[in-house]
């Protein structure tokens, strides 16, 4: 019995096949940049961490942001990267 290939094919077999892969992959890597910056930007104005803070308080500062990088890349893995 003969089985096509593509029914054998993952996916993203599929997008690499039909040439589409790097498009594909870019366009995914820029909503994800655009989210990730985004959100540090709305979290970080509603939390108060601002650039007065950077220059009085700066280990205050790089922490908080750092908390907050961490908490955006949760919500752009879950939402785009592995959805």
């Amino acid at each position: 019995m003969y089985f096509p290939l593509s029914e054998f094919v993952n996916p993203y077999g599929k997008i690499l096949v039909n040439g589409k892969l790097n498009s594909y992959l870019a366009d995914i890597d820029e909503r994800a940049t655009t989210m990730m910056f985004r959100l540090i930007e709305q979290m970080a104005d509603k939390e108060g961490v601002t650039e007065q803070l950077k220059t009085e308080r700066p280990m205050l500062w790089v922490g908080r942001i750092n908390e907050i990088q961490a908490r955006a890349r949760e919500i752009v893995n879950a939402e785009i990267i592995y959805a």
